[in-house]
């Protein structure tokens, strides 16, 4: 038997040739998905990464977010407040208001 050359299995005349020349399109559609599919698994992980990086981000922003809110809380207070305006003159008055009264005759 004799060895068969790598051109013979690719001249026109060989039955394999033909066999791959008549399915051309069928492989190259399946050339195609593989193409489309690499493509997706890239996209895909990409939108996790990105993702990710926005659950960290609002994570981050959940903690600021608390603890501006404590601080607000805690300057808010009666006594905080009272202790901040005491510098500038003002006092808290620990009695009742007067009440004026005027007669209209």
């Amino acid at each position: 038997m004799a060895k068969k050359s790598f051109q013979n299995y690719t001249s026109l005349g060989s039955a394999s040739a033909k066999l791959v020349l008549e399915n051309l399109p069928f492989v190259l559609f399946l050339g195609f998905l593989a193409i489309i599919y690499i493509a997706n698994a890239h996209y895909a992980e990409g939108q996790v990464r990105e993702i990710q990086t926005m659950k960290n981000e609002v994570r981050e922003l959940k903690r600021e977010y608390n603890s501006l809110k404590a601080e607000l809380m805690f300057k808010s207070r009666h006594s905080e407040v009272e202790r901040k305006v005491r510098d500038q003159g003002l006092h808290v008055i620990r009695d009742r208001p007067l009440k004026i009264t005027l007669d209209n005759e």
